[in-house]
């Protein structure tokens, strides 16, 4: 009695490159290697980091930057007391910080998100072409 043997058969994933296939290149590689993909992916990060930045200064000199030109227009701020200080000095002792603080938080929170959504891009393999 003769046995025969089952051919064998390799089994693969299909998550597995082809043999001879190119690696994929993602983003992050192309940064790595300085080309001028990469440098478009870091121009983009940095851009939206900056139009960020300039609308937190924005914001930052509409609310407590006009201060000054508002006791300037309104000389009478200075004739109310709060706890036996003119309202201006309390306006700039005491509300400033809170609105600095909100500030500085949307700020930390929204470049957070940038970068979060960068490395997001960043970290998806790209199809060779």
């Amino acid at each position: 009695m003769s046995e025969q043997r089952p051919e064998r058969v390799r089994v693969t994933s299909p998550w597995t490159e082809r043999p001879g296939s190119r690696p994929r290149r993602t983003a992050a590689s192309e940064i790595d290697a300085g080309s001028e993909l990469g440098e478009i992916y870091l121009a983009a990060l940095l851009r939206s980091q900056l139009r960020l930045a300039a609308g937190v200064l924005v914001t930052l000199t509409v609310t407590i930057g006009a201060l000054p030109l508002v006791f300037r227009l309104a000389p009478g701020l200075s004739r109310h007391h709060v706890l036996g200080m003119p309202l201006s000095w309390v306006l700039l002792a005491f509300a400033c910080y809170p609105v600095l603080a909100l500030l500085a938080w949307r700020y930390v929170r929204a470049a957070e998100r940038n970068e979060r959504d960068f490395t997001h891009v960043v970290e998806q393999p790209r199809e060779p072409g």
